[in-house]
């Protein structure tokens, strides 16, 4: 679909649009045929997302319009783009507007809005979830391909449960925060709703990446290689969900969850998540409230159109001393190491998403208690440092229930780790694991999100993970394509590749070789931990004619 075609898909479902409160602003229709026109001008291979409309969350920036966070009185009208969304228009995806959310990100409920409440797509009686409410609505009724939000304690996480979507909560700092409102910036992230894994992931991979400007942001750092055998998934008990709060109903699809697991060939291991919930509590219940009151509590103080909630829960950040937020951190960081020491013996763990389901009436009589309830399994993940991925689970037939959702947790990085278990939850075979399988390194066209990916994905290669070469290699665009191509040289006064890391058997290595033009080829590539893997080089004459891109640290950077 080319990106024209994708933006008047849009118009014809606005016009029919019965939900004031999903959007908070919209591009005017002239700019968003605009903005398509000259994404259907450019090379496919530059544009991967072309055919796709997306929203961002409203305290997300989006060039030429509002950014409110929720607060009327808060607006502004930034110059530029968010990096996220600035990144995503130009992988070829078009920015519509920006959607509704619990004030200043602050609750799970999706009620605490001026711009009203958007209604839950499968039953209205229910809270949507937040804070990211309105791009998950917007998501789960096909009016947008995809959407940001923010997940610091699980606005992310929650609404794609209620809404009964995929949402993707990367790891914090993978994907830049620059142009976002704050919340608690040291574990802000932005997250991705879809309706399937590969589009999630897809977005999250164009999105990522260090830009300069946030400090917070992180390149990905190498993990241990995991031990020979099945995949191995922590688990907890019926009795301990019953302790912790879950319903009846949320416990069965818990267990039916992990038969489906156990039935895909994982095997399950009883984990304690003690330490970690306890370390949740922290985020609302201690010193780290301190965050929020620093970014916008001087705002709120003064704020005539504040949501009273949101304002009291931020304005409670200033009870607490520096001393307070020290020992709240090093409590964290305790926490932290031992969850290092639980993901020795599992690949991931596996959640209910949400304890139960809310009603808009039970928030009109009580604010606070069910959305801290909603919390119960979500806010520890950005203090700890884990990736998440929230999936609908089979409930009942033409039924939608929120509690049907699970999400799968890995270490800092391993998203590709909860990829990869996903499909387990819907009935398929997990793929083995083990150590025959044999580690690519790519750097260009091959890259997540690049045109030629689909290659590696047709002989059953899994994405492991991003990193960077040795810096002893050189880059250059090859003339010709599409797809382009670029050739990494080696050379021992050369500089750093951002390159990807694949994973495919013996077998299917021989056929990609076939698959492979000269002047490239397959050969020894030396990543930045020191260690080896098979991955593409080129030959000498490569770059006669070639255009050298050395600087730009890799080929997504040049392509953008």
């Amino acid at each position: 679909m080319t990106a024209r075609a994708a933006v008047e898909a849009f118009l014809d479902r606005l016009d029919v649009l019965d939900d004031e409160a999903i959007f908070v602003h919209l591009h005017e229709p002239a700019v968003l045929r605009r903005l398509a026109d000259e994404i259907d001008a450019r090379p496919a291979a530059e544009v991967p997302l072309r055919g796709l409309t997306f929203a961002a969350k409203g305290n997300i920036d989006v060039e030429g319009l509002v950014t409110t966070a929720g607060c009327p009185s808060f607006a502004s009208r930034p110059e530029t783009s968010a990096t996220v969304v600035a990144r995503l228009t130009a992988a070829g995806a078009v920015p519509v507007g920006t959607t509704n959310l619990d004030q200043f990100a602050t609750g799970l409920v999706g009620t605490r809005s001026p711009y009203g409440t958007p209604r839950n797509p499968h039953d209205a009686r229910l809270v949507p979830g937040g804070s990211s409410s309105g791009s998950a609505v917007a998501v789960a009724r096909g009016l947008v391909d995809f959407a940001l939000g923010t997940d610091t304690a699980g606005s992310g996480r929650v609404p794609a449960a209620f809404c009964g979507i995929v949402g993707l909560k990367p790891t914090v700092g993978r994907l830049p925060c620059t142009g976002v409102v704050p919340a608690v910036r040291s574990a802000d992230v932005v997250s991705v709703f879809a309706r399937t894994v590969a589009l999630a992931t897809q977005v999250a991979d164009l999105a990522a990446g260090p830009d300069g400007v946030d400090a917070f942001a992180r390149t990905d750092s190498p993990r241990p290689s995991r031990a020979p055998g099945p995949w191995r998934v922590g688990v907890v008990t019926d009795e301990w969900l019953t302790a912790k709060g879950a319903a009846a109903g949320t416990v069965a699809h818990y267990v039916a969850a992990t038969s489906a697991l156990v039935a895909a060939g994982a095997e399950t291991v009883v984990v304690d998540l003690d330490a970690l919930l306890d370390a949740g509590d922290l985020l609302y219940g201690g010193a780290f409230v301190a965050e929020r009151t620093a970014a916008v509590g001087e705002f709120l103080a003064d704020a005539t159109d504040g949501d009273s909630t949101v304002a009291s829960i931020i304005a409670g950040g200033g009870r607490f001393s520096a001393v307070d937020l020290v020992r709240a951190r090093e409590r964290v960081a305790d926490v932290r190491l031992a969850t290092v020491e639980l993901f020795a013996d599992v690949d991931a763990f596996v959640l209910p998403t949400i304890p139960r389901s809310v009603t808009v009436d039970e928030i009109a009589d009580d604010p606070v208690g069910p959305n801290t309830e909603l919390g119960r399994f979500t806010t520890f993940a950005n203090l700890v440092d884990l990736c998440g991925l929230t999936l609908p689970v089979a409930g009942e037939p033409g039924v939608h229930d929120p509690t049907a959702s699970v999400t799968l947790y890995g270490q800092a990085w391993a998203e590709s780790t909860l990829a990869a278990l996903a499909p387990a939850l819907a009935g398929e075979l997990l793929p083995d694991p083990g150590d025959d399988r044999i580690e690519l390194v790519v750097a260009g066209a091959h890259l997540r999100g690049q045109p030629l990916e689909g290659q590696l994905f047709g002989l059953g290669a899994t994405w492991c993970r991003t990193t960077r070469t040795a810096p002893t290699y050189r880059m250059w665009a090859l003339p010709g394509g599409p797809p382009h191509k670029p050739a990494l040289v080696h050379d021992p006064a050369g500089a750093a590749i951002e390159v990807d890391v694949w994973s495919l058997d013996a077998a299917a290595l021989g056929t990609f070789l076939t698959m492979i033009p000269a002047p490239l080829a397959l050969g020894t590539v030396e990543l930045e931990d020191g260690s080896t893997r098979t991955g593409f080089v080129a030959e000498g004459r490569a770059v006669d004619g070639a255009t050298e891109i050395t600087d730009f640290g890799g080929w997504r950077a040049y392509v953008a």
